[in-house]
């Protein structure tokens, strides 16, 4: 797939110029053909001990289990029995970085509450995790009802701010702690409908995030519910009261989470999902084992997939340092003939190979400290 996005050489000028505003950085084009213009695929062994099989686009396309019409599904197998490696699915990371943004999901359906899955949204910092930290989005496990959104940092960081509507379940970052667990706010209490089987049978939803200096912001509305112009191009986060989660720790936010990358993936088992497989009395009556069940069952894992209506980035006008990544983020690849005469720009995007970027020992220390990720507090059943 090869194409060009068309930007207002003006708009560029502008997020540099304007004042607290935020301005359109990157649509990822959901549904048109070009999402996965946008992403590369991670096919290596899976770092959290996944029983899964990460494809390739190429692969993946021909399988069936992504598609980019209308909307942007990604999907598993749900047809065949699984062999070794596991469960085929994918994994996909934004070919571009970010430092600070306000990013809006629009989605139609999440991976439901499954037995065996665990499905996660989330930002990667790079090159180096922990020490550029993590941001999960939307992450669960098994038939879990909650979303649970977890900050990752190398050393002590807490959340010291309460101005949020979830409840706070651990409060120290810091992935030498507690066996990985974070800094995480869970919202089975405040938001039913945010996470899994509850938020599809809501009819979906939107997550919006904010990322500054000095918070980490997290808001989830049902669709009926969305402020006006959050997805439309007009997101006003001044606007929209209090938080699903909220960030305020205490440590420096730019010195914790750095270059992040935009990630989607479907897993299953491994060193979360997996180790608290027993720990689900649904599940555990099933099989004796995730892997097993995971292996064998492959239709209970129809409703194993994303479908995305839209992914806008965002940047601060006022913010120079999110402003310069968004400018060179956007700029990287154009050259003088592409400045058009209509003052647009033409922004090329690369096409999809199948032997996609590997990360290699980097990918594997990515996520390794899951081990034993749980949420503190109240049980997983």
């Amino acid at each position: 797939m090869h194409c060009s996005t068309l930007i207002p050489l003006g708009a560029i000028a502008f997020a540099r110029l304007a004042m607290s505003s935020y301005v359109l950085v990157e649509d990822m084009e959901a549904g048109t053909g070009n999402f996965f213009d946008h992403f590369d695929f991670f096919t290596d062994t899976d770092p959290t001990n996944g029983y899964v099989n990460y494809l390739s686009y190429d692969d993946a396309l021909e399988l069936g289990i992504i598609l980019d019409s209308g909307t942007t599904y990604m999907g598993v197998d749900w047809t065949h029995t699984a062999t070794d490696p596991g469960r085929k699915s994918t994994r996909i990371y934004s070919k571009n970085t970010y430092n600070h943004g306000l990013f809006i999901l629009d989605l139609e359906h999440m991976p439901a509450s499954i037995c065996g899955t665990w499905p996660a949204f989330w930002l990667l910092g790079t090159p180096t995790w922990p020490t550029d930290g993590e941001m999960d989005i939307i992450e669960g496990v098994n038939t879990q009802v909650g979303n649970d959104m977890t900050g990752h940092t190398e050393g002590d960081c807490y959340i010291e701010g309460s101005y949020f509507t979830g409840e706070l379940t651990h409060d120290n970052c810091n992935t030498a702690v507690d066996s990985n667990t974070g800094c995480q706010i869970n919202s089975e209490s405040d938001a039913p409908y945010s996470y899994g089987t509850n938020f599809n049978s809501a009819g979906g939803g939107v997550y919006a995030v904010e990322w500054t200096s000095d918070l980490f912001s997290i808001w989830h509305w049902r669709e009926q519910y969305v402020p006006d112009g959050t997805t439309t191009g007009s997101p006003t986060p001044d606007t929209w009261g209090e938080p699903l989660a909220q960030f305020d720790l205490s440590c420096t936010i730019d010195d914790r989470f750095i270059d992040m990358e935009i990630v989607f993936d479907m897993t299953f088992c491994g060193d979360w999902a997996g180790s608290v497989w027993s720990e689900y009395s649904t599940c555990a009556a099933l099989s004796s084992s995730c892997e097993t069940y995971v292996r064998d069952n492959a239709a209970a894992f129809e409703a194993s997939y994303w479908n995305v209506n839209s992914l806008q980035v965002f940047q601060d006008s006022s913010d120079d340092d999110a402003s310069v990544t968004a400018l060179n983020s956007l700029m990287k690849n154009v050259t003088a003939t592409q400045i058009l005469e209509n003052g647009m720009v033409a922004i090329p995007k690369e096409g999809n190979s199948t032997t996609t970027r590997k990360r290699g020992a980097r990918s594997k220390r990515s996520r390794e400290a899951h081990v034993g990720h749980k949420r503190h507090g109240h049980g997983q059943i």
